[in-house]
Formats: structure tokens, C-alpha cells, sequence
């Protein structure tokens, strides 16, 4: 199927619900809605174990909600089979986790430009794209590093390029400086948010810091659904 170009909202949530199963059934999610423009910058937080995770599984079609819509450029994500979900990701999500997830047998510049091979563009339009991000991340001259050559705070960098070479109409961010030292960490923040805002993108970035969620547009608080703070 072809995915719209364009939709009012990036991310658009109605009534989202989710549950676990076990010897007692836990609620997660209950009648929560969003809506995040293209542009906007959010942060999520809240206590651990209360969904934060989850809810950016839900958002990327990782796991299935129990009721309710997510919509991402105007696609109920929904009413797509698995293939269809993968391709959605591919073309319109980038994700940066707290573990980096960089893969070590592929050097920083085959790292970045993997979004783009993935989905299938030529080489000789990957390449530029590629350099034009490991530039506004500042890592253009680590381009032939591996990632065992690099600090935490370049793979994270790594990371957030990766994550947004492909121009995503919206960015999920899970903790994604937990495992940095302050001042890494702010520098990581900063660029995240100067990446996410330059590409025109919307982004949610769920953490328990006060801080990294200060950098953000809007904070929301997760606990008996989303309320803005």
C-alpha cells in the first residue's frame, strides 16, 4: 500500500489501552490520547514499570494495544500486516535507544547510512545523504572508524544519525543518555533536539531526567493516562 505524504498530525493516539496477562492482569495503558504535530518536541515520563517503554513499542507497532488508534502521518498502523509495519518504520520512524544499538562489525559511516540501504536506495544516493548527516553530527571524519574506536557520547551520536538519515517524520527517543556522563549527555540532548527540529520532524523522548526533559517543547506525565505538566 502507499502511505500518504502528508497528514494534520505526525503521531495522532485515540483511547489507547494496554494490558498484560498473568497470575494477576496488569493494566498499563488506559484511554490515552496525543496528538504531536510535525515540529514538536515532547518528553514522557514518569515511574518505572508505568508504560513509558511500552508505550513507544505501541507507538512503533513493536506490540499490538488491546483497544484504541495510533495513527502515524495519517496511517492506522492498525490495519497494517506485519510487512507493511516494517516498511511504515523504515520510511517514517527513527528510534535512539540508551544501549546505542550500534553494530560493531560495520564501521560509523556504514552504521549511519544501513536506514537507507535497508530501504532499498541506490548507493550513490545513500552515500551523500550519509556525509551530510555524519556532518551535522560532527562525526564526518570518524566515517571509517569502527565503533570500538569511539566514546559513548560519539556512538550515541552514531545513533541519532542513524536514526534520522532517512528524514522520519517522527523520532522516538528511549533514555538515550542513561548510560552518558552529564555533560555528554546535555551535548547529546542539544543535538537531538537541534536534529529533530531542523529535519521538521515530531519526537518523543521518554526519561527520568529532569533534565534531558527540559530540553524538550512539552513535558508529559504518564500515570492514570498522559496529563501535561
Amino acid at each position: 500500500m502507499a502511505f500518504p505524504s502528508a497528514a494534520p498530525s505526525a503521531l495522532r493516539i485515540r483511547s489507547l489501552a494496554k494490558s498484560f496477562e498473568g497470575p494477576r492482569r496488569r493494566v498499563v495503558l488506559a484511554d490515552l490520547d496525543l496528538d504531536l504535530p510535525a515540529g514538536e518536541y515532547v518528553a514522557v515520563m514518569g515511574e518505572s514499570g508505568i508504560g513509558k517503554s511500552t508505550l513507544l513499542n505501541l507507538i512503533a507497532g513493536l506490540e499490538r494495544p488491546d483497544a484504541g488508534v495510533i495513527e502515524i502521518d495519517g496511517v492506522d498502523i492498525g490495519n497494517l500486516d506485519d510487512d507493511a509495519l516494517t516498511r511504515l518504520r523504515g520510511e517514517r520512524i527513527g528510534f535512539v535507544f540508551q544501549a546505542f544499538h550500534v553494530l560493531p562489525y560495520l564501521s560509523v559511516f556504514r552504521n549511519v547510512e544501513l536506514p537507507l540501504r535497508i530501504s532499498r536506495v541506490a548507493e550513490a544516493a545513500a552515500r551523500p545523504k550519509t556525509l551530510e548527516m555524519l556532518e551535522a553530527v560532527g562525526l564526518a571524519k570518524r566515517a571509517d572508524s569502527m565503533p570500538s574506536e569511539l566514546s559513548g557520547g560519539e556512538l550515541q551520536r552514531v545513533a541519532i544519525a542513524r536514526a534520522l538519515v532517512h528524514r522520519p517524520r517522527l523520532v522516538l527517543a528511549d533514555e538515550p543518555t542513561g548510560n552518558l556522563d552529564p555533560a555528554t549527555a546535555r551535548q547529546v540532548l542539544d543535538l537531538l533536539r537541534a536534529q529533530i527540529k531542523g529535519n521538521g520532524a515530531a519526537g518523543v523522548l521518554v526519561t527520568h531526567s529532569e533534565a534531558a526533559a527540559e530540553t524538550t517543547d512539552k513535558i508529559y506525565v504518564l500515570s492514570d493516562g498522559l496529563r501535561l505538566r
